[in-house]
Parts: C-alpha cells; structure tokens; sequence
C-alpha cells in the first residue's frame, strides 16, 4: 500500500510531502520532500535507510528507529516538528495498521 501526507509545520512557515510504501503489510519506505532544509536532509537519510519495519516501530514507541532518526536529524527547536508524527501515521497507514484519518492540532488562545 501507498499513502501520501501533506504536513503545514506550522509557525516556521514549513511543508513537506511525504509518501510511504509498504508491499508486504510490514516494511516501509519513505520519500520525503519539503521547503525545510532539515527536513530534506531527514528525508535523504530515510530514502537510503532500510525500509523501517511497522510492527517492531510501533512496540518500540517513542524508542523506535524511526523515531530516533528524527531526533538526529531534528535536534534543538526542532524537536517539537510535527513531521516525525506525521511520518509514524504514514507508517501506520502505509502498513494497513491504521485508518487514513487526517489528524489536526487547534490552538485557542484566551
């Protein structure tokens, strides 16, 4: 299965594209692309990674490989990105573990 996400980051002023590929219900690829520099760069690591395995991801939680990569990829103010979040769900759906929901974040301010 094949799924694409379009991600607004928000307050940096940032999108990035994402498609992730599964043909086995298991193993994800990921092409990531964005007008984020940082973002590219993840997207370069995750093109030339293995393909990230969902079932071992999604038991690991916050300590998976993917998101580990993020986190070498996205340190310091970055860290708060929703692009690694984004690309978890495109895993998820990818593998056919989740519903190809969109997902929202509304801030309201007194």
């Amino acid at each position: 299965m094949e799924t694409l996400v379009e991600i607004d980051a928000g307050e940096c002023g940032f999108y990035a594209n994402a498609k992730a590929c599964c043909e086995d219900g298991q193993h994800v690829s990921f092409l990531v692309d964005s007008n984020c520099e940082k973002i590219c760069t993840l997207g370069k690591v995750l093109r030339h990674a293995e393909p990230v395995d969902a079932y071992v991801e999604i038991a690991s939680g916050p300590k998976g490989r993917l998101l580990a990569i993020c986190s070498e990829i996205l340190p310091g103010c970055c860290s708060g990105c929703i692009v690694p979040a984004a690309l978890v769900r495109a895993m998820r759906v990818a593998a056919g573990l989740s519903l190809p929901r969109d997902v929202a974040i509304h801030f309201h301010n007194p």
